[in-house]
């Protein structure tokens, strides 16, 4: 098992293939969601699933961006284990609708497309998480940092995307990870970048990615779950060691109380007053860094 998805936290509710599409579109009253390429306006934001070409071939996503004509910084949001499904659809819904060109892309394109797991996902059950395992082996950190750049660059090939402004990330779990190694690939376009109860940051390990942060040029904000400190509790003042060394303005914080997975609708972790402090500092951080 991967060390990078915590352990036993996590319980999706059920997602399957015939319903995936429904959910994503649940905020327009139960209407299908769009069909590849064509666009669905829900709530002043329009939502298109989209692919994208990456050197290993298309990657599925789901692009969102305001109603209306404008132009918009832009930010990548990097899901959880589970990668691409309605719940992270919603919080890309959500982050347009504050003004910004969100991509939400299925990081296991390479092994199937969203949603990747069909049914209650069960992390205590020992054959769920063996389904993983294969799929996390794929994203190595080249292929990582392969992806990372095609998206960015996806991203800024938008009309809506102002290209003028810095690029927000922003990781789940271990999405957290792949966050700094986005900020490291693109320190030219990544102005701001965040991480929610994400997987282990900083380690002994040579590919470590608390060492990226002197190659970065973002802001960032860390929010760390209250359990994932009592079991890594020199992590936070190893990180902001790292992040002073590298004069990058950071906040570091452990939610008190907060369990691994607070931020994600349909955890049972699930914390609404924790996520929405957490959403709160996350938009703060876009306003000064991304405008």
């Amino acid at each position: 098992m991967c060390d990078d998805i915590h352990e036993g936290l996590i319980h999706d509710p059920t997602v399957s293939r015939r319903t995936f599409g429904l959910l994503s579109a649940a905020a327009a009253g139960g209407l299908a969601s769009p069909a590849l390429g064509a666009p669905a306006v829900i709530e002043g934001v329009v939502e298109t699933d989209v692919r994208i070409r990456t050197p290993d071939g298309l990657a599925d996503a789901a692009l969102f961006h305001p109603a209306g004509k404008g132009r918009w910084p832009a930010v990548l949001i990097w899901c959880d284990f589970l990668s691409l499904r309605p719940v992270f659809r919603e919080m890309g819904r959500r982050l347009a609708s504050a003004g910004y060109v969100v991509l939400v892309p299925n990081f296991y394109y390479r092994s199937k497309t969203a949603p990747v797991f069909e049914g209650a996902f069960n992390f205590a059950s020992q054959e769920d998480r063996a389904k993983i395992a294969p799929l996390r082996a794929a994203l190595t950190n080249d292929k990582v940092d392969m992806d990372a750049a095609a998206y960015i660059d996806f991203l800024d090939a938008q009309p809506q995307t102002d290209t003028a402004k810095k690029v927000g990330v922003q990781g789940y779990c271990m999405g957290g990870p792949f966050t700094l190694r986005t900020a490291a690939v693109r320190p030219d376009r990544v102005g701001a970048a965040a991480t929610f109860h994400a997987s282990v940051l900083v380690s002994d390990a040579p590919d470590s990615p608390h060492l990226l942060i002197p190659k970065t040029k973002a802001a960032y904000l860390v929010a760390t779950a209250d359990n994932d400190d009592k079991q890594r509790p020199q992590e936070k003042d190893r990180l902001r060691a790292a992040f002073a060394a590298a004069s990058r303005p950071a906040t570091v914080e452990v939610y008190a109380g907060a369990a691994h997975g607070w931020c994600v609708k349909g955890s049972p972790v699930y914390d609404e007053a924790a996520a929405e402090k957490a959403w709160a500092e996350l938009l703060a951080l876009y306003k000064a860094r991304l405008g």
